[in-house]
């Protein structure tokens, strides 16, 4: 037998893995009477291919479950793929707009059947590679986040979670894309070091004189409500109490006391504004400040902006940053080197702003996570990780899972003619509940909104098995 001179793997390894695949050396059988033992894997994106970090991944995986089966094991690797609400409703997007159209042009309904359609085309790209890298999944048992079976799952939870006063609709500081025009959960933000400029401003005090403060974001005094010092500053403690005045805009802001101001940035004096700032808002709450939004969702300035209505976000900056300087408010600025946050997908800036959303409250489900490891039930090795955990969860924040998208899973809440909410696990179970509160039947709208992907992805293992 001669052998030829190069190894031509197509013509190896594609035979092999049909005869794999042929033979369902895979397919896990749950009457063998042999002890169980499985691994989901953790859905890849339909958008995507295979790199470097699913090769190392998926190979340790397997490792894990070929072992388990030469030692006995009824072995069970679970595959999927992930319907990746933002990233493919994006490529699909961009797929419209070289036809010259959007989303709204098709309407919901139109544009879903287009996503599925490119889902059916492309989505199972990944699944392929996975299956040509040698993957020894249970390929039988192929699950998609968006399945009728797994989309219960979803539903199911989140009328529990509802039911448990776990999720709420209400105002609160969420990053905002004014590209993708959709919410961002905190890890969907990538923070990316900038170069950037602090501007030293000018607030004339009511009563003469005046306090300097510097800021990365001269657009956002736009929508200043108070100026707030430290109160163990003694540079600025007497100030506390007093009025200054918004530049440009004339708005009368109260000069309070507050811990989170750290006397060693900038000036030691900071704008408070509420409405794009998460240690703003957390301030403006406790001090019952008037909220003041000055972006559209595209990111320009709307009308609370005053002259500056109608300008991007980063026109308006230059122009603020002129009519300060026409005045003599301007005092100086300076480089600086700061890290901005980005949408994950398309790389945009994003925006903290204020905004009506569905929230899961963190806080009683991360108490147990925080005890078991305080317990010794889990332990982090290396140790020093620990100390990480435990700084994330107790400073966690109300998870945002609704998103302004019309790809995924919509969220299964319904609206009366009041507003008022009624979940249920479909339309019927929402009409019964709304019946039940008004004492008749009544039209209602569904929310328009799609949940978080990561949502979703939290509930795979459960889904997968068959949960609920």
């Amino acid at each position: 037998m001669e052998l030829p001179a190069r190894y031509d793997p197509r013509k190896v390894e594609d035979r092999i893995l049909k005869f794999w695949l042929d033979v369902r050396f895979w397919v896990a059988n749950p009457r063998s009477g042999k002890p169980p033992f499985s691994i989901v894997i953790p859905p890849p994106n339909i958008t995507g291919r295979l790199h470097m970090g699913h090769a190392l991944n998926n190979t340790l995986q397997d490792i894990v479950i070929r072992y388990k089966r030469m030692d006995g094991y009824e072995v069970c690797w679970f595959p999927g793929v992930d319907h990746a609400g933002i990233a493919t409703q994006n490529v699909v997007e961009q797929e419209l707009a070289k036809e010259g159209l959007t989303r709204h042009d098709l309407g919901r309904e139109r544009f879903l059947e287009r996503v599925w359609a490119w889902k059916e085309r492309y989505g199972n790209e990944i699944v392929e590679q996975l299956k040509t890298l040698g993957a020894s999944c249970d390929w039988s048992r192929l699950r998609f986040t968006l399945d009728p079976g797994f989309s219960r799952a979803v539903r199911e939870a989140f009328v529990r979670f509802w039911e448990e006063g776990l999720i709420y609709r209400g105002d609160y500081m969420i990053n905002w894309c004014p590209r993708c025009g959709t919410t961002l959960s905190d890890i969907e933000v990538e923070h990316e070091e900038v170069q950037g400029y602090l501007y030293y401003i000018r607030y004339p005090l009511e009563d003469g004189g005046h306090v300097v403060i510097a800021t990365t974001r001269p657009e956002t005094m736009l929508g200043d409500t108070a100026v707030a010092v430290n109160p163990d500053d003694p540079r600025y403690k007497h100030l506390i109490g007093k009025t200054a005045i918004l530049p440009l805009i004339g708005r009368k802001l109260p000069i309070i006391g507050a811990p989170e101001v750290d006397p060693e940035f900038g000036t030691g004096v900071l704008k408070v504004t509420p409405g794009h700032d998460p240690v703003d808002f957390e301030i403006g709450k406790r001090e019952g400040l008037p909220v003041v939004n000055i972006l559209n969702p595209d990111g320009t300035i709307n009308e609370n902006g005053g002259p500056f209505a109608g300008m991007d976000r980063y026109a308006a900056r230059e122009a603020v940053v002129a009519r300060l300087e026409e005045e003599g408010l301007l005092e100086r600025v300076e480089s600086y080197r700061h890290a901005v946050g980005h949408c994950y997908r398309c790389h945009t800036p994003v925006e903290p702003l204020i905004s009506t959303q569905w929230f899961v409250r963190m806080k009683p489900l991360a108490e147990p996570a925080i005890q078991v490891v305080k317990e010794g039930k889990i332990r982090f090795v290396p140790e020093r990780w620990t100390k990480v955990y435990y700084e994330w969860l107790e400073n966690i924040r109300d998870w945002c899972i609704s998103r302004q998208l019309w790809w995924g899973h919509r969220i299964p809440a319904w609206y009366g003619p009041d507003g008022e909410i009624f979940v249920g696990r479909n339309q019927e179970e929402a009409a019964a509940r709304a019946r039940a509160h008004y004492g008749e039947d009544v039209p209602l709208r569904q929310e328009e909104d799609v949940l978080d992907t990561w949502f979703s992805s939290a509930l795979w293992p459960f889904g997968v098995m068959g949960w609920p």
